[in-house]
This record gives structure tokens, sequence and C-alpha cells, in this order.
């Protein structure tokens, strides 16, 4: 799978852009606020229908304007695709693929894949619980639209539970009802983040193993805020069971204190807590194999390698890992943000494209 071409119209600071990408590397080149992570958060809109920046649609509009527009052409292994996106700032987005209309963003999952490795992500293992569940709802939403759709259930009922919550009177009847939905949505939720872990797991311990010539060895561990069971009649009893226990703590608290909003995941180096206990290098480390290893997961999941979007995180690893991660990467088109190409980056990608941005124009 590849990005062929992107069109732009009133995109962040592109007015108006059509631009063709190499199958396999283009380097995106230009000082720093000329638009060149723009140009990958447009080809990641085209994935998963949201930005990797902002929850807001609104500021992906061209200030002075009221809408933008972002088509993008793809090539997978059988076929050609391509995502017009229009957002509009007082009426929201529509999204064509393949010249249809589709009303929910879970139709468009599972089409055009990406990865995105920044140097936040570095910063994964030590960050807050936040962090790890959004980088495990990301990549679980784009190539699992059923995840999506429990996901997306989950948090509209737990969003009405919270609400009536906060109500001077709360009936411990209604509060049931919402709970149902919680334990049916919750419980979904709890059993495909279990097995994406349970395979992340896998294939990141193998490419630690690697990066680290074997003296390091990586474990990824689910860590549910409800004791998992294997067993979806189980999992819903235990879930209803602390639903109940907890009814108290909600109603002084106003707002629900147990459930899959509050998961996480641990990593452990040599069965050594890493967040606790690890080095900076160690957690960087960390952070690699589990970006890599989530194109390990997308080639076996849905048979394509996935696009990788690298904005500007070259520079923010040793030329250890950055020698390793070049050298894994072969399969995969790749998006590479730099504020300049030193020798290194010359000598590891001879026939890459490189497209010089300068104030959202390609120079």
């Amino acid at each position: 799978m590849y990005i062929k071409k992107i069109e732009l119209k009133n995109y962040r600071n592109y007015e108006d852009l059509s631009l063709e990408f190499d199958q396999k590397v283009n380097l995106i080149v230009g000082h720093n606020a000329q638009g060149k992570t723009n140009l990958i958060e447009a080809v990641y809109l085209s994935s998963i229908g949201r930005s990797f920046r902002t929850a807001h649609d609104s500021d992906l509009i061209r200030f002075g304007n009221d809408f933008a527009t972002v088509k993008v052409h793809a090539q997978k292994e059988y076929t050609d695709t391509k995502v017009e996106i229009i957002l509009k700032r007082n009426a929201g987005k529509s999204i064509r693929k393949d010249g249809s209309v589709i009303h929910r963003t879970s139709q468009l999952l599972e089409n055009i894949i990406v990865v995105v490795f920044s140097p936040d992500d570095l910063k994964i293992v030590k960050e807050e619980p936040e962090k790890r569940r959004k980088f495990i709802d990301r990549e679980l939403a784009q190539i699992k639209p059923a995840y999506y759709n429990s996901l997306s259930n989950y948090k509209k009922t737990l969003q009405q539970r919270n609400a009536y919550l906060k109500e001077e009177v709360v009936d411990p009847s209604m509060i049931s009802l919402w709970d149902e939905q919680l334990i049916r949505y919750g419980s979904e939720v709890m059993r495909m983040r279990k097995q994406f872990i349970d395979q992340i797991n896998i294939y990141s311990g193998r490419i630690h193993d690697h990066i680290t010539n074997g003296k390091e060895k990586l474990r990824i561990d689910y860590d549910p805020n409800i004791p998992y069971e294997d067993s979806t009649e189980k999992q819903q009893d235990q879930f209803r069971e602390i639903l109940d226990k907890s009814y108290n703590v909600d109603l002084k608290m106003r707002t629900t204190t147990k459930g899959p909003h509050k998961d996480d995941m641990q990593f452990f180096v040599n069965d050594i807590n890493a967040r606790a206990f690890g080095s900076q290098g160690q957690q960087r480390t960390c952070a690699l194999s589990l970006k890599l290893a989530e194109l390990d997961f997308i080639k076996e999941e849905t048979g394509e390698n996935g696009i990788l979007l690298l904005d500007d995180v070259m520079s923010e690893l040793d030329e250890e890992r950055r020698t390793y991660l070049v050298g894994t990467l072969q399969d995969n088109q790749l998006f590479i943000t730099t504020t300049d190409i030193d020798d290194e980056i010359r000598a590891n990608y001879p026939e890459a494209k490189i497209l010089s941005i300068e104030d959202g124009k390609v120079i």
C-alpha cells in the first residue's frame, strides 16, 4: 500500500496543493512552522477521518476560509482507492470513499492504513495512561471497525452516565440502564484490547531483542482497570459486580470511576517496570519497538504494508536506533519530515523524493 497523490485546498497553511509521492521514501524538508507536519497530518486524516494533533476539525481549515478539502489517492495491493474529505467550519465534515458518500467513520477504516511516529510517541512509556490508551484506540480502530464501533458506543454511554450522575436527584434504576450498556460495550473493548496487546507484545519483543542485540527482553502487559476474564459471560458479571460496588463512590464523585476508560498497559525490560525504573534510553527503545510492532500487526491482520509517517523523529533517536529503523522499513512507504537533510539521511535514502516546503508551498 502507498499514497500516490494528495490534493489540498484551504488546509492549514496550504491554499492550493497537488502533489505526487514516491512509493518508497519521501523526505519533506523545511524550517519549523512551514507546513511539513500539516502535510503528513492530511495523509493521516485520510486513514481515520481525524487528525492526530487536534480534536477540532475547524483547526484544519485555513484561516479566513469556511471550508477545506483533502483528496488522497492510494494504491493497495490489488486496487486503487481515493478518499475525499470536505471540512466545513459551521457544518461538520463529509467523506467520500471511491466516489461514494460514507455516513459513518467506521466505513472509512481498514482502507488506507497509516502509522505516525513523532517525538511525543517516544514519551509513551513514561507519560500518563491516557497517552497509552490513545495509542491502543488509534491503532486498533484503523483496522478493526468493530472495535471503533464498540469504543464509540462505550464512550457515548459513559458520557450519558456521567452527565446523569451530576443531576441533583439520581435514580438507581436509571443508572442500571447505563450500566448494562457500559458492560456490553466495555467488555468487547476489553476483549479486543487484550488480544491486540498480546499480539503487539510478541512483535515488539522480537524487535526489541534485535535492537539491543539480545541484551534486553521487552514484555508488554495489558493492565485493565477491571480484572480481565477470558469468558464474555464472566467478564460481564465481573464488570457488573464492580459497577455495583463502586456506585456510592461514583455518586459522591459524580463520575464513573471504574471501567476500560481507566485501562493502561505496562512495559517491562528484563522483568523490571520500564516506566518506574527504566532509563530514558530504555524507554525510548521500548517506544520504538512498539511503533515498529504496529507495522507487523497491520501486515498480519490486513495483508497490506502500512504507511509510516516519521514526524521529526530521526533527530530524536541515536545512531544505533536510526540505523535499525532504516534497515527494517524496506517494504513500507515512508514520509520523513526534517529541518535539513544530513549526510546520514542522504546515504540511507539516495533515491528518495525530496519535497522542500516553505510557507505552505512546495519549492
